[in-house]
């Protein structure tokens, strides 16, 4: 009998010390991440009840709490909200937090490590929690027109400071107004989301940096550009055969030329004039001559496969495929085949050569103050990496330069001002329409921005139209100020 209640007691006992071991780690260790699972309703209930913190741009609350009579203390309101709201996404009581809302959800609550002792006066003194402010690095002017060049297409705009990382502006079109979803009527707020996301333009997708990711055409010819240059084999005055039509290797497929430009004019072409007229077959015999190993190595060195990259954003990996047949591999070099990128990833390989081949990280927070203004953060620029030597990404910028002087990207010059530049032009399988890029930097000389810009299911014709002048705009935007 003591034999049989001495077992009972030890079970009991190891079930106690479960429990406990349980309940303890929970509160203790797992609780941070729990409050900060965006699905969590009691901790967004809660947050309700506290002032959340402002998202600021250009010293003006893009994204701010005020007092609220109807059962909640604050209701979250967005201004601005469709040309700002693939940045600050939605603080929703249903739908929890997406964007910044989510990526600076502890700051913004006032739960952050580095908010205790805040917490802790406030505790003392009675006064009410609030959230630290977030100030973006965005320019409320270069912000407000990307979204209107983009309006009435789907598409994406990126801009940053090549010398600091600094994001100075990141639209994405179409959008979607965050008030719709941060509102406490949760009836609307669920006919609303419902009506975004079975829309089929994919409105709640932040294209700079995720959601279906991109061909990009031509713009990936900067890489090969570097990439020649790297592999010892081609230098500024090499010249490469430009047949109209190149047979793919193993296959009766031929890859055109560019039909728009001048590559019909010459049956043989430096780098620097097949860059200009974005001619497809010397990248492509380039690309087959130096290898898939050594292309891969520099879609590499500028971000191709890089999946931790946060803004804090997180921002989807670009992808430059492995294991091609040389036909597959000639495809690549231009920009099609498998490869995918980000609006973000292609300006960023424009912000590397404008910056003498050093990758800057980009960056949206520009610093966070707590409520009562002591500093949480300020941003200082971080080398990602070294993409290539100042040496090539000084041949490869003046090349760039001669592509808007006299080559094809010619419609994103500015008057007085050297601009370095490159086009794409992305298939889509058979329905001839396409992805329109352009990425580029000015002043070449002295960069003080370098973007990319992308309009989705466009005729060539209208993309020519679109993409390098709209560049153009943000370009002379930045230089008259």
């Amino acid at each position: 009998m003591n034999k049989a209640i001495r077992n009972v007691w030890v079970v009991s006992a190891c079930v106690f010390i479960l429990l406990l071991g349980s309940l303890s780690y929970i509160q203790f260790f797992d609780a941070k991440s729990l409050s900060a699972n965006a699905w969590n309703s009691r901790s967004m209930y809660e947050s309700y009840g506290a002032q959340r913190g402002s998202i600021v741009v250009d010293g003006r609350e893009i994204a701010s709490s005020v007092p609220s009579d109807d059962g909640y203390d604050y209701q979250r309101i967005y201004s601005s909200p469709e040309a700002y709201a693939n940045l600050t996404g939605y603080f929703s009581s249903i739908y929890g937090t997406t964007g910044l809302e989510s990526a600076m959800n502890e700051e913004l609550a006032g739960t952050s490590d580095r908010q205790f002792y805040d917490r802790l006066a406030q505790m003392f003194t009675g006064g009410s929690s609030q959230g630290a402010t977030v100030e973006l690095t965005i320019d409320s002017q270069l912000q407000e027109l990307a979204y209107n060049l983009l309006a009435g297409h789907k598409g994406s705009i990126v801009a940053l400071n090549p010398k600091t990382g600094e994001v100075l502006a990141m639209a994405s079109t179409p959008s979607y107004d965050p008030n719709a979803l941060a509102s406490h009527n949760n009836e609307s707020v669920l006919a609303q989301y419902q009506a975004l996301t079975e829309d089929s333009d994919n409105p709640l997708y932040n294209r700079a940096i995720a959601g279906n990711t991109y061909s990009p055409g031509s713009t990936f010819k900067i890489i090969d550009a570097v990439a020649a240059l790297e592999s010892g084999k081609y230098n500024k005055d090499s010249v490469i055969d430009n047949p109209q039509e190149y047979r793919l290797p193993g296959t009766n497929t031929t890859l055109p030329n560019y039909v728009n430009g001048q590559c019909a004019t010459r049956t043989e072409a430096t780098i620097e004039w097949a860059l200009a007229q974005s001619c497809n077959t010397p990248f492509a015999q380039i690309a087959m001559d130096i290898g898939e190993d050594k292309l891969t190595e520099v879609a590499q060195n500028f971000g191709y496969g890089d999946s931790s990259l946060s803004i804090p954003l997180a921002v989807s990996e670009s992808v430059f495929p492995a294991d091609m047949a040389e036909s597959e591999l000639a495809q690549a070099a231009i920009g099609q085949f498998d490869v995918r990128t980000t609006p973000l990833q292609v300006a960023m390989t424009s912000a590397a050569i404008a910056n003498d081949g050093k990758q800057m990280k980009p960056n949206l927070i520009r610093s966070v103050k707590s409520h009562n203004l002591n500093s949480l953060y300020e941003f200082s620029s971080e080398e990602l990496r070294q993409s290539t030597s100042k040496q090539v990404a000084q041949q490869v910028k003046d090349w760039m330069v001669n592509d808007v002087d006299n080559g094809i990207a010619s419609g994103a010059a500015v008057g007085g001002v050297k601009v370095a530049g490159k086009t794409g032009t992305a298939e889509l399988g058979t329905s001839g329409l396409n992805n329109a890029w352009f990425t580029g930097f000015a002043p070449a000389d002295d960069p003080q921005i370098a973007l990319a810009v992308v309009y989705e299911g466009v005729d060539t014709a209208e993309g020519a139209q679109l993409a390098a002048p709209a560049a153009q705009q943000i370009f002379e935007a930045v230089l008259n100020k």
